[in-house]
């Protein structure tokens, strides 16, 4: 999200309990901060993986590719509201099914984050805020594996495809292959009418 006036984020523990608030440019530089954020990976029926250029502007990690949609909770947002935002306010796409993945942990010198991964599956014309974004493209899973490493990628998307991958091998499709595009909160194929029966 992109204003004049600086964000507010909710500061939180290691159990992901609200204890304070701080200014976005404190918690960018400050890893004793640990605040909240929110990824949406956003697939097409072929299972390529939808990925943003992070604008050169950007204060973090700029002009790498990186998570389809990534954003900040606002003070009081829940995960899946702030994805639904978010999904709106970078890549203009609304009343989209999303499925909780998984919660995950980033810790690294610039910052510390709880993270909620939520997954969709959209094809066709993406409107993106060109404030945030430079470019969007759609990656087959053998292009990204061939790039990272390669400093084309954020860290923080190099390590949320692994933990999607890790995921993926846990509740694939009926064939064995792609992904189980969800809706909700079970893991039915949204394309194929294949469910797999897991929560």
């Amino acid at each position: 999200m992109t204003g004049s006036a600086e964000e507010i984020f909710d500061i939180v523990d290691e159990e992901d309990r609200v204890v304070g608030q701080a200014p976005r440019s404190r918690c960018h530089g400050n890893p004793a901060l640990i605040h909240r954020a929110v990824h949406v990976l956003v697939l097409d029926r072929s299972g390529r993986l939808l990925l943003q250029r992070r604008s050169p502007r950007k204060d973090i990690q700029p002009g790498r590719w990186d998570t389809s949609v990534g954003g900040h909770l606002e003070p009081g947002e829940g995960y899946r509201e702030a994805a639904i935002r978010e999904m709106e306010e970078e890549l203009g796409l609304c009343g989209l099914p999303l499925t909780f993945l998984y919660h995950s942990r980033i810790r690294n010198a610039i910052e510390s984050e709880n993270i909620a991964t939520f997954l969709t599956c959209f094809e066709g014309a993406v409107d993106f805020n060109p404030a945030e974004i430079d470019e969007v493209r759609a990656w087959a899973s053998e292009e990204i594996e061939a790039a990272l490493g390669s400093g084309v990628f954020t860290p923080n998307f190099e390590q949320e495809w692994g933990m999607f991958r890790d995921w993926n091998r846990r509740y694939p499709t009926r064939g064995g292959e792609g992904v189980a595009f969800c809706a909700g909160e079970t893991f039915p194929d949204l394309f194929g009418g294949l469910g797999t029966d897991k929560e």
